[in-house]
C-alpha cells in the first residue's frame, strides 16, 4: 500500500501598519519640496541658457533629483494602494535620497554662502537697493529679488527634505519593528 503525502505550504504574510497621517504629511511635504527644487533649478537653467552662460552642475542635478523624488513618491503611492509598501524598501530609498539631498544641500550652501557668494550679492545689490514705481529698473529688481528668494527656498527645501528622509527612515524602522512583535 502506497502512502501519499500532501505537503502544504504555509504562507506567512506580514502586514505592515503605517501611520496614515504621518505618511500623508510626509508625502505632501516631500512632493512639494521635490517640485520646488525641480522648478527652481529648471528656471535657473533656462535663465543661464537665455543669457548664454554655462550651466553649473547643480542645476541639472537639482532637476534630476527632484524628478526622481516625484517618481519615487508615485511608486510609493502605488505600493500603498496595493498594500505592499515594505519598510525595507522605504529604508533603502530614503537613505539613497538622503545622500542625494545632502549633496545638493552642501553645494547649494557653498554657492549661497561660500565661493559663489549669492547671499552677499543678494543683500548688496537687491535687498539694499529696492526699486519702486513703474519702470524697467523696478522690473529688473523684481526679477533679481525673485532669483534671490528662489536660492533661499531651494536651500531651505534641500535641508527640509534631508530631515524628512531621516524621519522616513525612523518611521520605516518603527513600522518594521512593530510588525514583528
Amino acid at each position: 500500500m502506497a502512502r501519499s503525502y500532501i505537503s502544504s505550504a504555509v504562507v506567512i504574510s506580514n502586514k505592515y501598519t503605517w501611520p496614515d497621517l504621518q505618511l500623508n504629511i510626509w508625502n505632501i511635504i516631500v512632493l512639494a519640496g521635490a517640485g520646488l527644487i525641480l522648478g527652481v533649478f529648471a528656471a535657473f537653467m533656462q535663465d543661464q541658457n537665455r543669457m548664454g552662460l554655462g550651466t553649473p552642475w547643480l542645476f541639472p542635478y537639482g532637476i534630476t533629483v527632484g524628478a526622481l523624488t516625484i517618481v519615487f513618491i508615485i511608486i510609493e503611492i502605488i505600493l500603498i494602494i496595493q498594500r505592499r509598501l515594505l519598510p525595507g524598501f522605504m529604508l533603502l530609498f530614503s537613505f539613497m535620497f538622503l545622500v542625494l539631498y545632502l549633496a545638493g544641500l552642501i553645494e547649494t550652501s557653498i554657492q549661497l554662502f561660500g565661493a559663489g557668494n549669492v547671499s552677499d550679492n543678494c543683500n548688496t545689490f537687491v535687498q539694499h537697493r529696492q526699486q519702486h514705481g513703474v519702470s524697467l529698473s523696478t522690473l529688473a529688481w523684481l526679477e533679481q529679488d525673485s532669483i534671490c528668494s528662489s536660492w533661499y527656498a531651494a536651500f531651505s527645501f534641500w535641508l527640509i527634505l534631508c530631515v524628512f528622509f531621516v524621519w522616513m527612515m525612523i518611521m520605516a524602522a518603527q513600522v518594521s519593528r512593530n510588525s514583528f512583535e
